[in-house]
């Protein structure tokens, strides 16, 4: 039996187009894995944060949102806004996002904790 010569090299092209599907959703996969892993670091950096403003405005306001900065920095994060109130401090972190894929630019995330006093019920 004889062979169509205009099929010859399909199953190539065929498992080159197949690899390259597989390495897109790998590649997907990894960045919002990556999306992810930063969410998580910029509430950890928020929440640890908040609670050392939080623990600083009880001696002295003065220092609280330099406070929440050294921590933030060293947890991988930078403040983007710090506001203390009647004892209670909100701080907005963020951290920027790695970027897996080549052509997505993801902005970094961001996320907010409060801390404050606690009060009895």
């Amino acid at each position: 039996m004889k062979r169509d010569q205009g099929e010859r090299g399909a199953a190539t092209i065929w498992m080159v187009t197949l690899m390259a599907v597989v390495w897109l959703v790998a590649l997907v996969v990894l960045q919002m894995g990556a999306v992810r892993v930063a969410r998580h670091r910029a509430q950890s950096a928020a929440d640890l944060s908040a609670l050392a403003a939080a623990a600083r405005a009880l001696s002295g306001p003065e220092g609280a949102c330099e406070r929440a900065r050294a921590v933030a920095i060293a947890n991988g994060a930078r403040i983007d806004s710090c506001d203390l109130l009647d004892g209670v401090v909100s701080v907005y972190a963020s951290v920027v996002v790695p970027r897996v894929l080549p052509l997505v630019d993801i902005p970094p995330v961001t996320a907010l904790a409060r801390a404050g006093p606690v009060t009895a019920p």
